[in-house]
């Protein structure tokens, strides 16, 4: 069966190197590339994408913020986080965000083929052990009672921008958009805009 797969990763030589491979094992897939999320994001929307490879960190998707994006967007795209990281934290932080695998920038052809074998079958790819020690992160089960324009709202605040910026930017009113983060932070069962900010930044440490 054909298959169309998209390399997401903002390093030429590592998104380079792993089409390679792709294109050597699996011939009959077509391969596209990216090198930030907006570009991703605009593919995802223009064609029908079996598989997204995600780098966790490229322009536009520092941390988690730009796999929870993607599933919140588009949640039939299966995602495999692709990680200079392998921490158990990191992993398990993956799969509470929606991802369907994680492998590390260190795995080799053979275990990057059976993760994507396992995944267009309908499973999943995750280091059993790193789930097992991780904690559960609540905050990712939390964050998808947020709407599309909320998710957004929570990913400028993490970034730092203040509500007056984020109304500048969304094109809304400052009214809305604090009418917005009053929704979050019950959603995400948060007191006040100091803790979002903190709980938005976690996102972006791996």
């Amino acid at each position: 069966m054909n298959y169309r797969l998209l390399i997401a990763d903002d390093h030429p030589l590592y998104r380079d190197a792993l089409a390679t491979t792709l294109a050597r094992h699996l011939p009959d897939c077509e391969l596209r590339q990216s090198e930030d999320l907006q570009s991703t994001l605009q593919q995802l929307e223009n064609s029908t994408i079996d598989l997204l490879l995600l780098d966790l960190n490229m322009p536009g998707s520092e941390g988690f913020n730009g796999l929870a994006q993607i599933r919140s967007e588009f949640p039939a795209v299966p995602v495999v986080v692709v990680s200079g990281s392998d921490k158990n934290s990191v992993v398990q932080q993956a799969a509470g965000f929606g991802a369907s695998g994680f492998l590390s920038k260190t795995a080799v052809p053979e275990e990057i083929l059976q993760c994507i074998d396992s995944v267009l079958a309908g499973g999943q790819w995750f280091n059993a052990e790193a789930l097992e020690c991780a904690e559960e992160s609540e905050l990712a089960a939390r964050l998808s009672r947020l709407t599309q324009q909320q998710l957004r709202i929570f990913q400028m605040i993490a970034q730092g921008l203040l509500n007056k910026q984020i109304a500048y930017e969304l094109d809304i009113t400052e009214p809305t958009v604090k009418s917005h983060v009053t929704a979050i932070l019950r959603k995400l069962e948060l007191r006040d805009r100091k803790q979002l900010i903190r709980e938005a930044q976690s996102l972006v440490q791996l």
